[in-house]
């Protein structure tokens, strides 16, 4: 498994651009979890965008991690929104209850 990497930026707009790089297993769920829960929470960003274009595959822990970061983001009013998913990814967030209106650009 290749290493991930995450990466947070704000936008000119001041949306949060969070970037995983790589593989996304469980040596960084705890990681991921973390920056989205607190980025929903505490940093309130009007959108949250969780851009996977350079993500080959997110294992379950994560996904569930996503999709419940969108959940978060609608009882807080934050705008979750998941970028470029692969066509595998995009069906994955779908199943995880991801509404389809939050994934773009697959």
């Amino acid at each position: 498994m290749r290493s991930s990497v995450l990466e947070v930026s704000t936008s000119p707009d001041g949306s949060v651009v969070i970037q995983p790089h790589g593989s996304v297993g469980l040596d960084v769920a705890v990681e991921l979890r973390q920056l989205l829960v607190h980025t929903v929470r505490r940093v309130r960003p009007l959108r949250l965008i969780v851009d996977l274009a350079d993500v080959p595959e997110l294992d379950p822990i994560n996904l569930g991690s996503v999709a419940a970061a969108c959940g978060l983001g609608d009882d807080l009013q934050v705008a979750v929104f998941v970028d470029n998913p692969n066509g595998r990814l995009a069906e994955q967030l779908a199943a995880a209850g991801v509404p389809a209106q939050r994934v773009r650009g697959h």
